[in-house]
């Protein structure tokens, strides 16, 4: 089930994002405690963003300020950050939190572009962009769901970057957020004590995500969606349930 559910998340996060919703439901649906389990999908899943990153390499369409250096230093920095208020926030915050969280980024896949549109007030500076990039890389060092969608909106509200050519520097971004959060996993988290469970999910992730990043020019934008959305909307409902028990 696990790796099963790797291979659909490395392919979710190729085309679109939201793979760390399948990866975070099926690590907590086999006992693993929420924290835990998300900072294995954290480790578990860059091998598969890189992957998608390496098929994308020769696609990438990035905005001329800032550049895609600094956007990356902010990505690596942000999600350091995040990774480590994961370990140093007590567990209880975070299982308080994950219902809500899924509920933020669920409303971001549902409704980011029009929000976007609807809070488009001028093109920031090269600063602003660095700043709010920096932000939503510590949101993805901590938790992860949706970030990546959650980039794409704020470069759309942002920039001139059109969403669909923006997808290569998404996955890329994403894969600076969870190299450093990994790091810091690894070493202060115990994600390295139920091996078989991580290396089934990064395993299942890798082959999802070269697949996924292969056939993403040949699936219609809106059904990837839908199935995004779909997860997303059904993970919610599970995560308020088990809260509230």
């Amino acid at each position: 089930m696990i790796l099963l559910a790797g291979v659909a998340a490395g392919a979710l996060n190729a085309v679109g994002g939201g793979g760390s919703f399948v990866a975070l439901s099926a690590l907590v649906a086999t006992g693993m405690p929420p924290v835990t389990a998300n900072a294995t999908t954290t480790v578990a899943l860059l091998p598969g963003n890189a992957t998608s990153a390496w098929v994308y390499r020769r696609e990438l369409e990035a905005f001329a300020r800032p550049s895609t250096l600094g956007l990356t230093l902010a990505s690596v920095v942000g999600g350091a950050i995040g990774a480590g208020l994961l370990l140093v926030l007590p567990s209880e915050s975070f299982d308080a939190a994950v219902p809500w969280l899924l509920a933020f980024a669920t409303i971001v896949l549902a409704f980011g572009r029009r929000l976007t549109r609807a809070l488009r007030l001028g093109a920031p500076g090269p600063a602003a962009i660095l700043a709010g990039q920096f932000l939503l890389s510590i949101y993805g060092g901590y938790f992860g769901g949706a970030v990546g969608l959650m980039m794409l909106a704020f470069w759309t509200a942002t920039t001139t970057l059109d969403p669909a050519r923006g997808n290569p520097l998404r996955v890329i971004q994403v894969a600076a957020v969870y190299l450093t959060a990994t790091v810091v996993f690894l070493f202060a988290a115990d994600v390295l004590d139920q091996p078989i469970r991580l290396v089934a999910l990064l395993i299942g992730a890798v082959i999802g995500g070269y697949a996924g990043a292969q056939l993403v020019r040949r699936l219609p934008a809106s059904l990837l969606k839908a199935l995004v959305l779909t997860t997303a909307v059904a993970m919610t409902a599970v995560f308020f349930v088990r809260a509230a028990r």
